[in-house]
């Protein structure tokens, strides 16, 4: 089992929010899982340009760090995502690759996967950080587990308390990647999306081939 650990903090061994990652790890290497950190600040990531070639060849034009980060995301089991609050939302970085992801969410690539999110703010709205970044797991087709968030500004030792929690979320991520906890309540929205994104690319048939072909295959659509 692998789990990918993504810190999206410009501060680097220096940053609050990667404690909370590492921890999340640690928990999962605790459950037995074979874990791996990025750092989001060295990768090269491109914004995207909503040319939609992705919707209709299923490639990017960009040319960067994206398509292997992609790649390790696809090969994991599990993701944890972890970025400091930025007025209310991710770093810069993170937003860049989740803003590449599109085609992901219209093909719901994350189906069966499992992810938590993790925060630091300097004096709150850590926890609508973290309800964002697992809003885009379950968006993707994931199931999210859980997150932790601390205001560090508040409290320079509640980073502590937050590491221990973190620690029991990657022990839950693995605990539910191996069937151990169920989400019903994200089971009926996985549904629901995997309809809709299905019905709305055949609608688009004829501008999203690529994505089109891909629906095919997976059954969901019946070709006329």
């Amino acid at each position: 089992m692998k789990i990918l650990g993504m810190n999206a903090s410009p501060k680097g061994a220096q940053s609050q929010t990667l404690r909370l990652v590492r921890a999340v790890l640690n928990g999962a290497a605790d459950e037995g899982a074979e874990t791996e950190l990025v750092d989001i600040y060295r990768l090269k990531v491109g914004y995207c340009t909503a040319c939609g070639v992705c919707y209709a060849e299923g490639e990017c034009t960009l040319i960067d760090d994206f398509p292997d980060l992609m790649e390790k995301m696809l090969d994991a089991e599990g993701i944890v995502l972890g970025s400091p609050n930025y007025i209310d939302s991710v770093t810069a970085p993170m937003k860049a690759i989740f803003d590449r992801m599109a085609d992901a969410v219209h093909r719901q690539l994350f189906s069966g996967k499992y992810g938590c999110a993790v925060c630091t703010a300097g004096g709150s709205g850590q926890e609508k950080v973290v309800d964002y970044m697992n809003h885009v797991i379950i968006a993707l087709g994931g199931t999210a587990v859980g997150g932790v968030g601390v205001a560090v500004g508040r409290d320079p030792n509640a980073i502590l308390e937050g590491e221990r929690d973190a620690r029991e979320l990657g022990k839950r991520l693995v605990q539910s990647i191996r069937g151990e906890h169920r989400y019903p309540e994200q089971e009926v929205i996985h549904r629901q999306r995997r309809e809709y994104f299905s019905q709305m690319v055949r609608y688009n048939r004829d501008r999203w081939p690529f994505e089109y072909e891909w629906w095919v295959r997976q059954g969901a659509i019946r070709e006329i």
